[in-house]
């Protein structure tokens, strides 16, 4: 089966809108909250029925395709082509009603995200790129922000799980809270990268993102412009996420570099 770029991004749309319109219309009263790895690394019943609808749609399109889900959906295809699935990147955000979480849905073609899908319902907005061009919120092209010193920089982050984490995370922010414009914290991977890449926010950095979390949005953002990155020369991944426009991530880099954002 062949992979076609452009019937890859309307699949992803197609699957994307479909899980958001679950997720708002048939929102239960009791929403079967359980935890993951910690107590407050929620999972709810529409995360599961989320994830099984994007499956099954995409499966119904593509038989031959892998797939790797955050709720636990792991399949090895014959065609090239995994899926990669956040059903609800920002569960505690839906868990208390709060807008600002997500559905992400990646393509990776010989093991590079080639595709990437970030649907926002309670924005009313779709981010969407293909690699090598561009990115868009509801079929308008995107791009990050201009700005280039620090001092006026607006930085969003996020935070892990486990208290010792979330506590050295802390030891950082208090460093970079003076030396930036502001921070936010908005709750779902996703869609701080795609601020990123609308020009929202300047900047993005944060620790512990699965590839889940990374995956749409980090190619939304670079389509927009963005050097997504790890410290150091690394390259993004569950170690440290750092996105940023490509006049500005030398500055905020150097900022984080000698505070080991990347490190517990």
């Amino acid at each position: 089966m062949t992979a076609d770029p452009g019937e890859l991004l309307s699949l992803a749309v197609a699957a994307a809108t479909a899980a958001g319109r679950l997720l708002v219309d048939e929102r239960p009263r009791d929403l079967g909250v359980g935890t993951k790895s910690t107590p407050t690394d929620v999972v709810t019943v529409m995360d599961r029925r989320a994830e099984r609808l994007l499956v099954e749609r995409l499966q119904a399109a593509r038989p031959d395709d892998g797939f790797l889900g955050e709720e636990g959906t792991q399949a090895v295809g014959g065609s090239g082509v995994r899926w990669v699935l956040d059903p609800i990147d920002g569960t505690v955000n839906y868990l208390y009603d709060l807008p600002g979480w997500a559905v992400s849905v990646a393509a990776e073609v010989d093991g590079e995200v080639a595709v990437g899908v970030v649907h926002v319902p309670t924005y009313g907005e779709t981010f969407a790129a293909v690699r090598g061009g561009g990115a868009t919120r509801n079929g308008v092209p995107v791009h990050v922000s201009t700005c280039e010193q620090l001092s006026q920089a607006l930085v969003a982050t996020g935070f892990g799980y486990a208290a010792a984490r979330r506590a050295r995370q802390a030891r950082v922010l208090a460093e970079v809270l003076p030396r930036v414009r502001d921070v936010r914290r908005f709750g779902a991977a996703s869609v701080d990268l795609c601020a990123v890449a609308c020009g929202r926010v300047d900047g993005y950095y944060e620790r512990g993102l699965k590839p889940w979390d990374l995956a749409a949005g980090g190619l939304v953002a670079q389509e927009a412009g963005a050097l997504v990155a790890g410290l150091r020369g690394a390259p993004a991944s569950e170690e440290l996420v750092l996105a940023a426009s490509r006049t500005l991530f030398p500055a905020l880099h150097d900022l984080l570099d000698p505070l080991a954002p990347d490190r517990d």
